[in-house]
Parts: structure tokens; C-alpha cells; sequence
């Protein structure tokens, strides 16, 4: 790490911390070359990634939306905050995992019901409601009667 008073590319860790609040790691550094100390901090540099939309318009992904609408699908259910908090870091996981910038919106939905069907059943109907924009009842009941078949 480059010191911030001389130029010199050599310095030591004196401390590292993590930094909850922003997913990074501060470091506290002392420059071999003139002694003097400064902080750095680390974060993990990620790729943006854009949804494809049905109308195939194009916008960020934005976790904070997906918690949004989870939140809206758990309503007055047993779910935690922690255990929503859990569902949109692990979809977050395997966006970046997956290594594509563009993801279908119809993909993001199916990682949002995969997961919610682990944690509360009601949650994933009703998400699934919403979601798959059933037509009528009948498709509604033929997706409920799919979904009972199955467990």
C-alpha cells in the first residue's frame, strides 16, 4: 500500500478490523519507510448487474426491492428479518456467482420463490400470486394444486 505521506509502496498491518456497516475491512498501517501511519479500507469490488425486464428495458439490480417485495410476500407470517435478510444475500450470492451482468427478471423470480418455498409456505403463494400474474382463479388453483402434488 502506497503511504499517503511519502510515496513509499512498503507499509505494515498494525491492525485489521472488520466494518460491519459497510462490508469492508479497515486496516490501520504504518509506513516502513518514514514511520508515520495511516488507515486504509478494503471493500470487495463487484460488477454491476443489470435485469432484463419482460418489456426487455433494462435496469440495476437493486437488493434493496427484492428485500422490499419478499417483505411484502411475508406479511403477518413467521418470517424473520434475518431470515429475509438470509434469502436476498444468498440470491445476491448466486447472481455474482453466476458471473453474467444480465439477469431475466423471470430468473429472479424463480430465485425468489425457490427460496421462499424453503421458509414459508404462504409467503411463496402469495409471492407466486403476484409473480406469475395468473390470468384467473382457475390458474391460480391449478398452481396451488401443482405445488400441493409436489410436497
Amino acid at each position: 500500500m502506497k503511504c499517503i505521506y511519502c510515496g513509499n509502496n512498503e507499509s505494515k498491518v498494525l491492525d485489521s478490523r472488520s466494518c460491519d456497516e459497510s462490508n469492508s475491512i479497515r486496516r490501520r498501517r504504518e509506513c516502513l519507510s518514514c514511520g508515520k501511519r495511516f488507515t486504509t479500507y478494503e471493500t470487495i469490488e463487484t460488477t454491476h448487474i443489470l435485469v432484463i425486464k419482460s418489456d426487455e428495458s433494462r435496469q440495476e439490480f437493486d437488493a434493496e426491492k427484492l428485500k422490499r417485495g419478499i417483505i411484502r410476500a411475508c406479511e403477518k407470517r413467521p418470517v424473520t428479518m434475518s431470515q429475509i435478510d438470509t434469502i436476498v444475500g444468498n440470491i445476491e450470492k448466486e447472481l455474482h456467482n453466476s458471473l453474467d451482468q444480465e439477469v431475466r427478471s423471470s430468473r429472479l423470480g424463480e430465485l425468489v420463490m425457490d427460496n421462499l418455498k424453503k421458509v414459508d409456505e404462504v409467503s411463496y403463494i402469495r409471492f407466486a400470486s403476484v409473480y406469475r400474474k395468473f390470468a384467473d382463479l382457475t390458474h391460480f388453483i391449478e398452481f396451488i394444486q401443482e405445488y400441493d402434488n409436489k410436497r
